[in-house]
């Protein structure tokens, strides 16, 4: 493949600004108005976010392209931020929410997919994916309760990630790396999809209650999973 005539670093921040652009751009088809408080939520997130992983960018990537994988990535930061907008602003158009949530899970997949079929498969990029991921799950569970009126412990799967995070000061063994696992990214799906579920206007409370509680005990079964494990392999 031949070397590209803009290295990989200025092709990211260029992606980030073309990202940026997108951000102001799509609000518009979620919200009727102009969001003040919202949107400023959304571009922080989003330059904060880029910010942080052109650092990790510059540090621990060697391919001298972008890659399509972290393309499609910060495609779905980007419909992460859009959808960010709507928890201080509010939005009358909820399928809208639900559409932009639908194009960022279908993108979820498609970075890895397409970074091992370009041979820019990387540690960074698999742990892009992840943090977008985490947030994404948790702006799915914030809308669901400040949007859907679903209960307030939709938050539980928004939080999972998170919470293993600060158990890591406790338990610094947890920071160990796991092996691959086939049902973790199935838990991932369905948590996603149930966050999703509950975004739909007009599902009935019982509904939403019933997506919530499916999904909370397959990440709660997932994640004792990983911890059993990580006790058991620690030295």
């Amino acid at each position: 493949m031949p070397t590209p005539k803009v290295d990989a670093h200025a092709q990211f921040l260029l992606a980030s600004v073309v990202g940026l652009v997108a951000v102001f751009a799509l609000q518009a088809a979620v919200m009727r108005s102009v969001p003040t408080a919202g949107l400023a939520v959304g571009v922080a997130g989003y330059v904060s976010a880029c910010g942080v992983a052109f650092l990790a960018f510059k540090r621990t990537y060697s391919f001298p392209s972008l890659g399509f994988g972290n393309a499609v990535t910060l495609v779905r930061l980007v419909c992460v931020c859009v959808l960010a907008t709507a928890l201080m602003d509010g939005s009358d158009r909820q399928w809208m929410l639900v559409g932009l949530a639908m194009v960022a899970f279908a993108s979820d997949g498609v970075d890895g997919w397409l970074a091992r079929r370009q041979g820019y498969a990387s540690a960074f990029g698999a742990r892009f994916d992840v943090e977008v991921d985490s947030a994404f799950a948790l702006v799915l569970a914030l809308l669901g309760f400040v949007v859907a009126d679903a209960p307030l412990y939709v938050l539980v799967l928004g939080l999972p990630r998170y919470l293993f995070w600060a158990a890591v000061f406790a338990f610094p063994w947890l920071k160990a790396d796991l092996p691959e696992r086939f049902s973790r990214k199935v838990v991932c799906v369905i948590q996603i999809a149930a966050l999703i579920g509950v975004l739909i206007p007009g599902l009935s409370n019982p509904f939403q209650s019933s997506l919530i509680a499916l999904a909370a005990l397959a990440l709660a079964w997932s994640f004792a999973v990983d911890v059993l494990w990580l006790r058991r392999n620690h030295p």
